[in-house]
């Protein structure tokens, strides 16, 4: 790779891993399992199958949250995929996520079983199945939903652009940062404006599309990702840090952060969860 103007795309782009940098035993240009590999099954109505990035988090965190809210039908396990490994290319996994990215779920609770992939669609899923953390007037849902979706359609620029050229890149490219930089912060400036009208992201209660997007914007609030709050001077988005705080403060939060993660400090770590008494387990 190379980091100039000397760099002059082919007339054919060819697949080479030593251009997948520090990522390139997991991603390649084609789809499909690559080994046969069961996936483990718990005992619970809800099988999650993830990691605890973001995107992770977001399905962790709503599972805490429902049972928290009294919902003892959303007991789930929580298997760990680990992504560095190739566990997201095993035959089980590409049968629940063609798509090979965690997080995945396989809802067992109804007469056949439903397998869910993208973490937006696996929200809804549960908001509506337990009608819980999504408005129920048309007018909050279709907000809650616009909001849900600006993350899905956002959080590529922050992840894979800026977080991705910023931190894990090979070399320092400076155009790239600058061109993603721009625009995470003209994000962090939408959401700050956003939540300088209302308490939470869709209105006056705390709705799935706040669970989607704090793991991504509030992580970065918190300097939880990257390492750039500095960088991307964070603190002048005072709604925004208003909210992240709130947020990081919920006891279902503080748990769902720490489901299928092994990262980070001992304490904050939990491979695999199967019952609420797994988080006071040594």
């Amino acid at each position: 790779m190379t980091d100039s103007s000397d760099y002059v795309p082919p007339k054919v782009w060819t697949w080479d891993k030593a251009n997948g940098g520090a990522f390139a035993n997991i991603n390649r240009p084609i789809a499909g399992a690559t080994h046969d590999k069961a996936l483990p099954v718990g005992e619970h109505p809800f099988q999650l199958y993830s990691l605890a990035t973001p995107n992770g988090q977001k399905v962790t965190i709503l599972f805490e949250e429902l049972l928290e809210a009294g919902h003892s039908g959303a007991e789930y396990d929580a298997w760990l995929i680990r992504i560095g490994e190739g566990d997201q290319f095993g035959s089980g996994f590409v049968d629940i996520n063609p798509n090979s990215k965690i997080p995945a779920l396989l809802d067992r609770s109804g007469p056949e079983p439903i397998r869910l992939f993208e973490s937006g669609a696996i929200l809804l899923h549960l908001a509506e199945k337990f009608g819980a953390f999504l408005p129920a007037d048309p007018a909050g849902r279709a907000t809650a939903l616009s909001w849900l979706f600006w993350q899905m359609g956002s959080a590529p620029f922050l992840g894979g652009g800026f977080g991705h050229f910023y931190t894990y890149a090979p070399v320092k490219i400076e155009y790239a940062i600058n061109r993603f930089a721009m625009e995470v912060k003209r994000q962090l400036d939408v959401l700050d404006r956003r939540l300088g009208e209302s308490e939470y992201v869709a209105g006056d209660s705390y709705s799935i599309a706040d669970i989607a997007i704090w793991p991504w914007y509030g992580g970065l609030a918190k300097n939880y990702a990257y390492g750039a709050a500095e960088f991307l001077s964070v603190h002048e988005y005072a709604n925004l840090q208003r909210w992240a705080d709130a947020i990081d403060q919920r006891p279902a939060v503080i748990r769902g952060r720490r489901v299928n993660r092994v990262t980070g400090e001992p304490a904050d770590q939990l491979a695999e969860r199967h019952s609420a008494a797994d988080f006071t387990r040594p």
